[in-house]
């Protein structure tokens, strides 16, 4: 399994930004996916999520109403959307992917790991 996270950079404070997590090896449609992120200094936090039988995402109330998950069914890949972000925001954003974990999706290990991708908000 190999998960490849794209679209980091560089936002202004208010800006928008899309992350893309493209997997290999494994078809995203039984899986659990998620999007974790850890700032400098501090332990890695889960961002938003999608259980493996579907349904709701779960996100982190940090996040509720600007970061939204999807999943690409046909580009086996997970979609982070990001509005509204704030210098707080700045990261390595990382996606994982896991076959067994189901609803609520947050707070379950995750078997694979994207090597993650750098998101700097500031002015």
């Amino acid at each position: 399994v190999r998960l490849v996270e794209t679209g980091g950079g560089l936002v202004q404070p208010g800006g928008s930004l899309r992350l893309s997590c493209a997997a290999s090896g494994v078809s995203l449609d039984f899986y659990a996916v998620a999007w974790f992120r850890q700032a400098p200094g501090k332990e890695r936090e889960e961002v938003l999520c999608i259980p493996a039988t579907g349904g709701s995402s779960y996100a982190a109330d940090a996040v509720k109403g600007r970061f939204s998950i999807s999943k690409d069914n046909a580009q086996n890949a997970v979609v982070l959307q990001m509005a509204s972000l704030q210098p707080d925001d700045t990261a390595v954003y990382y996606c994982a992917v896991d076959p067994m974990v189901g609803a609520p999706c947050f707070g379950y290990p995750y078997d694979y790991w994207g090597q993650g991708t750098q998101v700097t908000v500031s002015p």
